[in-house]
C-alpha cells in the first residue's frame, strides 16, 4: 500500500519538479542510487520494471526508502498492464507510470487511488487519460515530441499537468525549454546518472547532479 496519499505524491513531483528514472538489476547499486538523490533533494523516483525479477528489487528498495527516505515517494515505471500495476501497488508503488495509455491500470490504480502517468503522444490521449481519472499525463517519447508539442496542447488544454521524458537533460537551456513550455515536471534517466558513474559507485556526483537540476529548475520558474 502506498504510503503517501495522491495529492501528497503529486504534490511532492509538482513542486520538485524533476522525477529521476532508474533500473538496476542489483538491489545494493538502486539503494545507493536512491538515496543519492534523496540528498539531492528529490521526492518522487521512479524505478522501471526493466529486467527480469524486477518486483523483487523494488520490493527490497520500498523497505529500503521507508528507513532511509522517509519523504520519498517511491514509483514503478514502465507498466503497460493492470496486472503488473496491481503487482507493484501491492509492494508499496506511490505511483504508476507508462510508455503508453491502458485504461485498464488507470481503473486498479483509481481503485487505490495512486496517481497514475501514461504515456500519451497526441493530444486526444491526454484527453482520454484525463477522462479516466489521470491527473498528471506523461508525455512521451519527449525527444520526438518537443516542447512545441507542449505548448500546443496547453494552449487548448491550459488545465493538463504534464511531465516529459525523454530527451531531458540536467542543462539550464534545455530545462528552460521544456518549463517554459508549460511542463509540470519532468522525467530524467540516464542524463543524470550516467551507467560510467554508476559504475564508478561516485554516489556524490549523482547528489550533485540532482542538485544541480533543481538549481536550473527552480531558476526557470522563477522567470
Amino acid at each position: 500500500m502506498s504510503k503517501f496519499t495522491k495529492l501528497q505524491t503529486l504534490g511532492a513531483i509538482a513542486a520538485t519538479g524533476m522525477v529521476p528514472v532508474f533500473y538496476h538489476k542489483d538491489a545494493e547499486v538502486a539503494k545507493k542510487v536512491t538515496k543519492a538523490c534523496y540528498e539531492g533533494g528529490v521526492r518522487a523516483f521512479e524505478f522501471t520494471n526493466r529486467g527480469d525479477f524486477a518486483h523483487e528489487i523494488f520490493g527490497e528498495l520500498v523497505k529500503f526508502a521507508a528507513a532511509e527516505c522517509p519523504d520519498l515517494a517511491l514509483g514503478v515505471g514502465s507498466i503497460v498492464d493492470p496486472a503488473t500495476a496491481a503487482l507493484y501497488l501491492q509492494l508499496g508503488a506511490c505511483f504508476v507510470v507508462g510508455p503508453l495509455l491502458n485504461v485498464e491500470v488507470a481503473k486498479i490504480c483509481n481503485r487505490r487511488l495512486v496517481p497514475y502517468t501514461p504515456g500519451c503522444g497526441s493530444v486526444s490521449e491526454v484527453g482520454l487519460a484525463q477522462e479516466a481519472g489521470c491527473d498528471l499525463c506523461k508525455v512521451f517519447p519527449g525527444d520526438v515530441l518537443g516542447p512545441n508539442f507542449v505548448k500546443g496542447l496547453k494552449a487548448p488544454m491550459p488545465w493538463s499537468m504534464l511531465m516529459v521524458t525523454g530527451g531531458v537533460k540536467p542543462e539550464e537551456a534545455n530545462l528552460k525549454s521544456w518549463f517554459d513550455a508549460g511542463v509540470t515536471c519532468v522525467g530524467m534517466g540516464s542524463n543524470l546518472f550516467p551507467a560510467e558513474v554508476v559504475k564508478a559507485q561516485n554516489w556524490a556526483a549523482i547528489t550533485a547532479k540532482c542538485r544541480e537540476a533543481f538549481a536550473y529548475i527552480e531558476a526557470v520558474r522563477k522567470r
